[in-house]
């Protein structure tokens, strides 16, 4: 920091009785502060323009790591009501409302800034999770570092709605990190943060029907502008709005630029386009990338994500959607095994993806050059349910047998084969294919990945008769020397033709799901 602007907030805080810059400066203030001491552009390789970020190089280990495990956490798990809780509490008759006015009052009285001190963590351990997520074969993890809600799970310079000061009154992002460090895996950081300015529009209005129709919510109370934001009355648009005020791309480019300082996250994924591509958006990547580059002697080892065709500058993410053929460059889905922030449901396995489900989705993934995000959604204390352990449990006993046909494997030739390549697939919300399917995968759907010289064919379901032929695999693409089916020992009865690939009398390993078959040529 440069001495002008240490003498800048210290004149402050003195005007201010002593107060912490978050605490006591209003949301323009900040932003003035902003505007007139901006970050200089970090120096290294990259430049903050559309041809110079082109020259971004997915680095090794995202590529060879494969599954992602993700902790979509904060403030909005209190009421245990799912996605969005602090948008549509104040939706007048959605069903977060109703839940809202029966459990802690009328969004008039009682808003969204009185259910962040009920968010207590109370119960959460980072280090046995991330031994648990480790287990089922992350190898790298990301936590929500603000989503929409506007709050900040980290030691915030610039919010004071934050994890240190409000809530569980913790360092979440430092507690995460040192977590994944020592379990060696990865760490990363998810800001959504380009839409609190629309998602917090409806905290400005008031019923329309009933006793306190007319009555604003706490929204428009000027003392919580730092949470619901200002000039957000009429937003015209939705979700991520790239013409909002100058004032909130500032403070986008603040928030966010100070935690990649603070915390230097492996990983940082926008749950949008490129935040205002214009001198914000481009300056931070930049920043992000050449802080990366100064860490590890000139290379950049950081991975960003967004919504966006990357055109070599970052690797592409697909919310819940994947691709349908095998991506030149790395690619990413995030998705979660049930709702993003936690439900408390009644239903049957809270209605989670399967274990089987996940790990055929992974496969799938991976076949196509991708990467995969999957949230297990934290209960507000910071625990998992006895569903979620169960899946993840189901996860490390698959992993460990079979994750040598995952990791560190490269795409084949062609991706798969079966009747799943030729069905009518369901399109994905963002682009691509959805990540759920209508019908079950079977033993005639067969993916690929291959390590070297080696080919790993992981058949979808275990075939009847205990016989399958790949038809992929003729004599055509080269004589096969030797296969083994992992976790089994023992030779395999097998016959290479110009017509495919056959193997029979097998018998089935002690493990479900899927079944990869090493082969040699």
């Amino acid at each position: 920091m440069s001495q002008t602007r240490r003498n800048f907030f210290k004149t402050a805080a003195i005007a201010t009785g002593g107060f912490t810059l978050s605490r006591m400066l209003s949301q323009n203030a900040i932003a003035q502060a902003i505007l007139l001491y901006p970050d200089n552009q970090i120096s290294g390789p990259f430049q903050p323009t559309e041809e110079s970020l082109q020259q971004f190089k997915c680095p090794d280990w995202f590529r060879n790591a494969k599954f992602g495990i993700w902790a979509v956490w904060g403030p909005e798990s209190v009421p245990m009501q799912g996605d969005w809780y602090a948008r549509n509490m104040y939706v007048e008759g959605s069903a977060q409302y109703k839940f809202h006015l029966a459990n802690y009052g009328h969004p008039s009285k009682v808003g969204f800034k009185d259910i962040i001190p009920k968010w207590k963590a109370e119960h959460w351990n980072p280090d046995d999770l991330m031994q648990r997520y480790k287990n089922a074969g992350a190898k790298y993890f990301c936590m929500i570092a603000m989503h929409h809600d506007n709050f900040d799970c980290f030691n915030s310079t610039y919010q004071k709605w934050n994890a240190v000061q409000e809530g569980p009154k913790r360092d979440i992002a430092a507690e995460w990190q040192k977590a994944a460090k020592k379990h060696g895996l990865k760490f990363g950081m998810t800001e959504h943060l380009a839409a609190s300015w629309w998602f917090y529009s409806t905290a400005k209005g008031a019923d329309k029907t009933g006793p306190m129709a007319g009555i604003p919510y706490d929204g428009n109370n000027p003392d919580y502008s730092d949470l619901y934001w200002k000039g957000n009355e009429k937003v015209e648009g939705h979700y991520y709005i790239p013409n909002a005020p100058d004032f909130v791309k500032k403070i986008w480019y603040k928030r966010i630029n100070s935690m990649v300082e603070k915390y230097q996250p492996d990983l940082l994924y926008s749950d949008s386009i490129l935040p205002y591509a214009d001198e914000y958006g481009r300056q931070l990547l930049s920043n992000f990338y050449n802080r990366n580059a100064k860490a590890n002697k000139g290379k950049v080892e950081a991975v960003y994500n967004c919504k966006q065709d990357a055109d070599g500058k970052w690797v592409r993410d697909l919310e819940r959607g994947k691709k349908d053929k095998i991506n030149p460059e790395p690619w990413q889905t995030d998705t979660c095994v049930g709702e993003w922030y936690y439900r408390n449901s009644l239903l049957e396995n809270h209605a989670y993806k399967s274990a089987e489900s996940i790990i055929h989705l992974l496969i799938d993934i991976v076949s196509k050059n991708g990467n995969l995000l999957l949230n297990f959604p934290l209960k507000p204390d910071g625990t998992l349910d006895d569903d979620e352990i169960k899946i993840l449990d189901e996860l490390s006993e698959w992993m460990p047998i079979n994750g040598e046909a995952i990791f560190e494997t490269r795409p084949w030739k062609i991706y798969g084969e079966g009747p799943s390549l030729t069905e009518n697939p369901q399109k994905g919300p963002f682009g691509g294919l959805a990540d759920t399917r209508k019908n079950p995968y079977t033993a005639e759907d067969i993916r690929f990945t291959a390590k070297g010289n080696i080919l790993y064919a992981i058949v979808l379901g275990w075939p009847e008769g205990n016989t399958f032929t790949i038809q992929s695999l003729s004599l055509s693409v080269g004589q096969i020397s030797k296969v083994t089916l992992l976790g089994q020992k023992g030779n395999l009865d097998w016959k290479q033709t110009d017509k495919g690939f056959t193997i029979t009398n097998l018998n089935k390993p002690a493990y479900d799901f899927a079944y990869p078959f090493k082969i040699e040529f």
